[in-house]
């Protein structure tokens, strides 16, 4: 009697789309179109260990839930986030049950594999190896880093991208002729709907059933932008503080201003700030660029760059972010100069590995009577006394080593003039020993 009663919840609609076949999945064509890896690695019939590697909603747990399918395995998953060496021990004890009982293979799917710790990953290769288990990791970070190498040498890596628009398009149209016939969208409304997405399929789906949920409580059926911007919360971008997409768009930042393009700067500047990056770390980075990259040939961009970070520091969000940007400007139009940076990184190579060198006598200070005598200090030649307040031909390297020639100005901005100055010192230099000769 109590069935006639019962409700069966409503699967939310990410679970109801979830691809039940290859010929289902969205995107990812260049791994699951003819011919391509995964695809081929399917139709032969063998299941191998893969670590799927892509943001968040692009399908890698799906994937996983079709291997083990078409493989006829059965499947065991795991969260990194909880699980730990006990619980994989005890997934392969059901494994080995499965085995016996049914001679099928079991697919372990670890999700979050970067999670796991050294000893974690570890426990598992002793069962990939033995072919107990089929293995398939996913992960957001780069398996290079956060996997164990013995393990990554083990399993397949294969790349998953975010789905581009077209193929969040094609997501829509399989959701309304799936559960949202009842809704019209808007033009701009997919638009807006898409680009929070931000190319995350998973997210895309509840956007889209929050929409339905907002839409049924006003009543309304035909969705424009003005009411998805008010009905939801959509603020968050696909951004990791500390992972993959951090290291590669603050790149990307240090290489657009390398690159002498504002625009291109200043976007990827927004994207991070928009994505919840710390303005105090674009700030540092920002100054790193000026002494990295522009250096002696516009000095004027140190001072900017510490200047924007102070500005942050008495402003704060959002007010002083724009003086990040105006720095971040000026920083990609200035002239540019790695002279400076190399230098430094030749010079400290150079002590790095060269022995204590004696400073020579005549640099040395003699504060005492002591050090008069023996020397200290004599024949010193104080530049401002000197012609041009340069002492020509005098020397400031150890005795036994010859001019390195780590600084080479560049022909760019203050540093020509540098490039200038340095060549005629050089040739007084000169002059001064032939005189000496």
């Amino acid at each position: 009697m109590d069935d006639l009663f019962k409700v069966e919840p409503r699967r939310p609609l990410a679970e109801a789309l979830r691809p039940a076949t290859l010929a289902d999945v969205i995107g990812q064509k260049h791994l699951l179109g003819p011919g391509k890896p995964l695809r081929l690695a399917f139709e032969s019939g063998r299941p191998h260990s893969m670590l799927l590697w892509g943001p968040p909603g692009v399908g890698k747990t799906t994937l996983a839930r079709l291997t083990a399918d078409a493989f006829d395995c059965e499947f065991i998953a795991l969260s990194a986030v909880f699980a730990g060496v006990k619980d994989i021990r005890a997934a392969m004890e059901q494994a080995e049950q499965y085995l016996a009982q049914s001679g099928k293979q079991t697919l372990l799917f670890v999700d979050e594999i970067h999670r796991f710790n050294k000893a974690q990953q570890d426990a598992l290769l002793p069962f990939v190896e033995s072919g107990l288990v089929v293995f398939i990791g996913a992960t957001t970070e780069n398996p290079s880093f956060e996997v164990n190498s013995a393990l990554l040498s083990r399993a397949q890596v294969y790349v998953l991208k975010a789905l581009t628009e077209d193929e969040m398009r094609e997501l829509l149209t399989r959701a309304r002729e799936t559960a949202l016939s009842h809704l019209e969208f808007e033009e701009a409304a997919i638009t807006t709907l898409i680009g929070y997405a931000d190319g995350d399929a998973r997210r895309f789906l509840n956007l889209l059933e929050q929409t339905d949920t907002a839409a049924m409580a006003s009543g309304k059926s035909k969705i424009d932008a003005e009411f998805v911007e008010n009905a939801l919360t959509l603020n968050v971008r696909r951004f990791d503080k500390g992972g993959d997409n951090f290291y590669d768009q603050i790149s990307a930042l240090h290489k657009s201003v390398r690159g002498s393009h504002p625009d291109a700067a200043l976007y990827w500047l927004c994207r991070m700030l928009d994505g919840g990056a710390d303005p105090r770390y674009l700030a540092r980075r920002i100054i790193r660029m000026a002494w990295e990259d522009i250096g002696l040939a516009d000095p004027r961009a140190m001072q900017i760059a510490n200047d924007a970070a102070l500005t942050y520091e008495r402003l704060g969000s959002p007010e002083g972010e724009l003086a990040l940007g105006q720095a971040v400007i000026y920083l990609a139009i200035a002239a540019k100069s790695n002279a400076g940076y190399n230098a430094f990184n030749q010079a400290m190579a150079f002590v790095r590995q060269d022995k204590s060198r004696e400073v020579p006598v005549h640099l040395r200070n003699a504060p005492t009577k002591l050090m008069k005598e023996l020397g200290y200090g004599h024949d010193y030649r104080y530049a401002h006394d000197e012609p041009n307040a340069y002492a020509a031909g005098e020397t400031y390297f150890p005795d036994d080593l010859d001019e390195p020639g780590w600084y080479q100005p560049v022909p760019r901005g203050t540093e020509s003039k540098i490039a200038e100055k340095l060549a005629w010192l050089r040739s007084l230099d000169n002059e001064a020993r032939r005189s000496e000769e």
